[in-house]
């Protein structure tokens, strides 16, 4: 008889109590799909914003050409055929001239939340039981992924609507990235952490990939379901957490014990500042800071950034672009591996972030190539972008979450994670922002912009490898 407790796994080792005794490996492997499930879920419903760029405002610049072709045949003035073709080419507030500033302060919007409210949320995320604070930022993510959707149902065109659901979305959804780590690195030691890791933090990719499949779907026709489909999907899979998810492994003899015996886990010590000699945290955390940086621009801007160099539509644009994530799933397993067989984190992380600055460079110059060069160079450029981020947000922090100087305080292991991915998630935040204000003076601008944080990204993870006891 299997026996739940305060979120634990119990069982009896007397043949009287338990007949049956379920092998521990199957507990670890059901926690290693469902969480791996649970977050690919939160990254399906982040990935819609970045598919429906282009629909909310569509190639205006191709038509405004031969608008103002037209027109200069015609001898009309070209300023009025501007102001139409603005006016009905995009879905409004996003019709203007200034629609990705306005598309990057959305980004900001979310991602700024995010960054704050993660540091909050790894110290509340210590104090309540994982399963129900997973489950309720689950279904709060649902409802605001939802109600973005319904702006264009009920033809909502106020901006503010916008920035307070995206606002709202990105406090909820920090909710998910302390919970899953602390839960997988209780069931999981360090032994080959780098590999399991990297093979658990592949969900990134593969809900980007799967969020990108479902926006495209319904983007030319009603992008409001790009939105509520997958709002719908992590409500559900909020509801599956709740009654699945087993947060800890424990070992309780219950067949040896009297019910009042059973008692729960002592309380740990909330003091959340960490002691000083947890080495690599500040360093690895502004490594993030700018690998986040690089990856969450990809995330957001590059379905755009297709649409407008390589000139193809919002769904061809969507689904080419799952190639970046296709590659970012590799690179995470591949930098996973390395750590492992090195046992030098920092070391791997300095490579890719190495080799991924002629990469973005190349990628910068896509509107010349063919398909073929563009599908290999997506591939390659995700391998290497995505690898250190998967590394740093997985593996290593749950290597300094478990520091000897914590001294088996499992539980700060949220906070450390939070700590650095809430760091991380500033780069995240100012990437699109940038992105926003640079592409309106040429793409260029945001790839040079790229490859300066990809290039301080690994000045850091130089430094790291000399001075951080997590190498």
């Amino acid at each position: 008889m299997l026996v739940l407790f305060k979120g634990c796994v119990l069982w009896s080792l007397s043949a009287q109590c338990c007949p049956l005794v379920f092998p521990l490996c199957r507990y670890r492997a059901l926690t290693f799909i469902l969480t791996f499930l649970l977050y690919t879920s939160f990254h399906l419903s982040r990935k819609p914003i970045s598919i429906v760029k282009s629909e909310l405002h569509k190639n205006c610049s191709s038509v405004n050409e031969l608008a103002t072709i037209a027109s200069s045949g015609s001898g009309q003035l070209p300023s009025l055929t501007s102001l139409h073709t603005d006016m009905d080419c995009s879905w409004k507030p996003f019709d203007k001239r200034n629609y990705k500033q306005l598309l990057g302060a959305m980004d900001y919007s979310f991602l700024c939340a995010y960054a704050v409210g993660m540091y909050l949320s790894g110290i509340i995320g210590e104090r309540l039981p994982i399963r129900l604070y997973l489950t309720v930022g689950m279904l709060t993510s649902g409802l605001f992924t939802c109600l973005f959707g319904l702006g264009y149902v009920y033809n909502i065109h106020n901006l503010g609507f916008y920035i307070f659901v995206q606002v709202a979305n990105g406090l909820v959804q920090t909710t998910g990235w302390p919970s899953v780590v602390t839960c997988i690195s209780n069931w999981f030691g360090k032994g080959r952490r780098g590999l399991i890791m990297g093979l658990w933090n592949s969900h990134t990719s593969v809900g980007n990939i799967l969020g990108s499949l479902i926006a495209g779907y319904w983007v030319s026709s009603n992008w409001g379901m790009s939105f509520i489909v997958p709002g719908i999907i992590i409500a559900v899979m909020g509801v599956v957490c709740f009654f699945f998810l087993i947060e800890r492994e424990c070992s309780l003899l219950i067949g040896l014990m009297a019910p009042h015996e059973v008692r729960p886990w002592p309380k740990l010590k909330r003091n959340v500042l960490l002691p000083r000699d947890t080495g690599g945290v500040i360093e690895f955390s502004l490594c993030l800071l700018f690998a986040k940086l690089v990856s969450y621009t990809f995330l957001f801007w590059l379905p755009l950034y297709i649409t407008k160099a390589a000139h193809l539509d919002a769904k061809k644009a969507g689904d080419l672009s799952t190639l970046f994530d296709v590659g970012g799933i590799v690179g995470g397993i591949l930098a996973g591996v390395i750590s492992d067989k090195l046992g030098k984190r920092a070391t791997t992380c300095a490579v890719m972030l190495l080799l991924a600055a002629p990469t973005l460079y190349g990628f910068s110059m896509i509107s010349e190539f063919g398909l073929g060069p563009t599908i290999g160079m997506l591939l390659v450029c995700g391998c290497l972008v995505n690898g250190p981020y998967s590394l740093i947000t997985t593996a290593v922090s749950a290597d300094l979450g478990t520091h000897k100087s914590l001294k088996g305080n499992a539980r700060a292991l949220s906070t450390v994670t939070a700590i650095i991915d809430g760091t991380g998630s500033v780069g995240a935040a100012l990437g699109p922002l940038l992105a926003g204000l640079l592409s309106a003076g040429g793409w260029d601008r945001v790839f040079y912009m790229l490859m300066t944080a990809d290039f301080l990204a690994l000045l850091v993870s130089i430094i790291t490898d000399k001075s951080s006891g997590c190498k």
